[in-house]
């Protein structure tokens, strides 16, 4: 029986091909890859060992680039090299950080190499194309299969159009399934794989003149698909929006020698690791931006989410100058730093961004805000910018528009992807910021032209105003999306709703939308997300009722110098730490719909010395259940020694502000 039980133990053990492989291990000795040529692919298998377990991650994942005309021969792996690096990382969730990672490259005599790098958070890698001089290549398709051991749990964002999976606005809420039972509809990145001692999420970087990566459940495992490259396009009328109507039958093509984008197995131990992983913006090409003084961060009074709702004035509010002198008003009131002109400033369906519609003045509206210290910021669609770039940044740029939110691209071809780049260094040449919406989530761009200072690429409160909360349960979205879709950076999630609705009240009201969850849930979103152009999605009539609310979202600042998950579970609850240049640091909480009490233990978030800090937080209030607008606002000074119990109500949260006492 023991010799029995012994067998049965050893066949459980994961069975590598050893013959040609060879082990990258990261900095700290934990994790292992074990990368084996087989042929004209690759297989790499991703592992933890302890002294009587075995932790795996991917076993025997599968590589291969398809390159017409070229037969993949003889791998030979290099030897092995460590680095480190120290990263400046302005406008990011952290000043700067430090990485260190093992490097492999695995060659072949075609020309293929394949770099793989193993850090502490993950293991990367990516193709290199080396012999290709001058030479065109088309890639007709790059195979990535990642293989995981049993049958784990995922959490897949599936694209919400099933006849044309490739072509959606990247908004979804994720799907959480085992494996095996997984819908075979594609998913974009990121996504996560919980595996029994970490959780893995798939993501991607460096996207630069490439297809970006969807992946498909079947066969128990998750594989990569991409866009192929469009050959004909139709347009939209509506908002004369470009889409692919036919495609090659290849995914890309090119002259040259080149890199590929690197492939992320981001890897944590605990949910709280997760939000603060930094390989998407590590692994992307440094920032091409000598001089980044001019990329001004900001709060931004926003028009659209309220639909334009103002009350008691004396005029008809709509796109129209009068009404966004009111907006500038406001914004200047409460020293904000923008504020957007949504769409409609100039007519959608002509495609000319260059025209505005009559009753908007914009070179009158810019002196005005100017005046005050606030500047504008013009919504376009992406295509309708990418034909008249050069002739609308000059013309902007010279009448004092600081920058553009760029709209509804929906897809991840190759040529969408070229599109950013070239709209970024464009909009960099001329000091133009950009916010960048109906586009996937950030792979790099942000490192490589920080002018990109949001990125939609979320279910945002914008769903609030048709969505039935039976339908999408936001709160619980709410606190699962920064562990997964917030390791990729920015997040345009557009907060800060004021009418606030318990899980009884709330309904979908598209005119005066109301949020799912409490009134300090929304203010919490504003230290919980990464968002350094941070919208104020209500009215300005709407925040003037609320004068402490919006002091307090006035106060943030739209960028922090340092992130810290103090405690979290992905789908339930968060909590986050940050602080400013001026260190002041701030906290805030978020909770699914189960209200939750905790204790905030000062000595761990104050330095132990003799200061003093000034407090002033926001609390659910003691109806908050009931009336989700219940908040308490409170001032005090503590010390280290000091704790502050903190009640969550359902779908509540808290934020706070700690400034030492001089």
């Amino acid at each position: 029986m023991k010799r029995i039980l012994l067998l049965l133990a050893i066949s459980t053990l994961p069975i590598f091909n050893c013959a040609l492989a060879q082990t990258l291990t990261s900095p700290d000795g934990r994790l292992k890859v074990d990368i084996t040529p087989q042929g004209q692919q690759l297989t790499y298998s991703v592992y933890e060992e302890e002294a009587v377990d075995r932790h795996i991650y991917a076993l025997d994942n599968v590589i291969r680039l398809d390159i017409e005309g070229t037969d993949v021969k003889k791998w030979s792996i290099s030897s092995k090299k460590s680095k480190h690096e120290h990263i400046v990382a302005p406008n990011y969730r952290q000043a700067e950080f430090d990485v260190r990672y093992n490097q492999l490259f695995v060659r072949s005599k075609s020309g293929i190499e394949v770099e793989f790098r193993a850090y502490n958070e993950g293991v990367a890698y990516r193709f290199l194309l080396t012999a290709f001089d001058k030479k065109e290549w088309k890639i007709k398709d790059e195979v990535a299969e990642f293989r995981f051991p049993g049958d784990p749990n995922v959490l897949l964002p599936h694209s919400t159009n099933e006849k044309n999976p490739k072509a959606m606005a990247f908004q979804a809420t994720y799907s959480q399934s085992a494996l095996s039972q997984a819908s075979h509809l594609e998913a974009f990145l990121p996504a996560t794989v919980v595996c029994p001692t970490a959780k893995v999420t798939l993501m991607e970087s460096d996207v630069a003149d490439y297809p970006g990566m969807f992946v498909q459940a079947g066969g128990g495992s998750l594989k990569a698909s991409f866009a192929q490259v469009p050959k004909t396009f139709d347009f939209y009328p509506w908002r004369v929006q470009k889409y692919v109507k036919d495609t090659e039958d290849f995914i890309a093509q090119g002259t040259g020698n080149r890199s590929l984008p690197w492939r992320i197995m981001a890897i944590a131990r605990e949910d709280k690791e997760m939000p603060m992983n930094n390989l998407v913006y590590a692994l992307a090409t440094p920032s091409q931006v000598k001089d980044t003084s001019w990329i001004r961060p900001g709060h931004v009074a926003w028009d659209w989410w309220n639909d334009w709702g103002l009350q008691g004035v004396n005029f008809k509010a709509g796109i129209n100058n009068v009404t966004y002198k009111h907006y500038i008003d406001f914004a200047a009131k409460n020293h904000l730093e923008y504020i957007i002109l949504d769409e409609g400033w100039y007519d959608p369906k002509s495609g000319d961004m260059l025209q505005t519609i009559p009753e908007i003045d914009l070179p009158e509206l810019v002196e005005y805000a100017k005046a005050r210290n606030v500047r504008l910021i013009l919504w376009t669609v992406f295509n309708v910018l990418d034909s008249q770039l050069q002739a609308a940044c000059q013309k902007y740029a010279q009448m004092g528009i600081a920058g553009f939110k760029v709209d509804f691209l929906d897809r991840y071809d190759q040529e969408a992807a070229r599109m950013i780049y070239r709209i970024a260094e464009a909009c960099a040449q001329n000091h133009l910021v950009l916010d960048y919406h109906g586009i996937f989530a950030p792979q790099g761009i942000q490192r490589t032209w920080p002018n990109v200072i949001n990125f939609e690429a979320v279910f945002g409160m914008e769903e609030v105003k048709w969505t039935a909360h039976d339908a999408q349960d936001m709160p619980q979205y709410d606190v699962t999306f920064p562990f997964i879709r917030g390791q990729a950076g920015f997040v345009d999630f557009t907060p800060g709703g004021m009418r606030n609705a318990s899980r009884q009240d709330y309904q979908p009201v598209y005119s005066n939308p109301m949020t799912m969850g409490t009134r300090c849930h929304q203010l919490a979103h504003y230290i919980v997300h990464e968002s350094p152009l941070t919208m104020l999605a209500d009215s300005p009539s709407a925040y003037e009722r609320e004068p402490q609310c919006t002091q307090f979202i006035a106060s943030l600042p739209p960028v922090y110098q340092s992130l810290k998950v103090m405690d979290g579970k992905m789908g339930e609850f968060i909590i986050v730490l940050r602080s400013d240049k001026q260190g002041n640091l701030y906290l805030a909480g978020e909770t699914n719909w189960q209200e939750r009490d905790l204790t905030i233990d000062f000595g761990t978030i104050l330095p132990h010395d003799t200061s003093e800090w000034e407090l002033t937080a926001f609390t659910d209030g003691p109806n908050a259940h009931r009336v989700a607008t219940d908040f308490q606002a409170q001032r005090g000074v503590v010390c280290w020694r000091d704790y502050l119990p903190v009640h969550m109500a359902s779908g509540g949260g808290f934020a706070m502000k700690l400034k030492r006492v001089k």
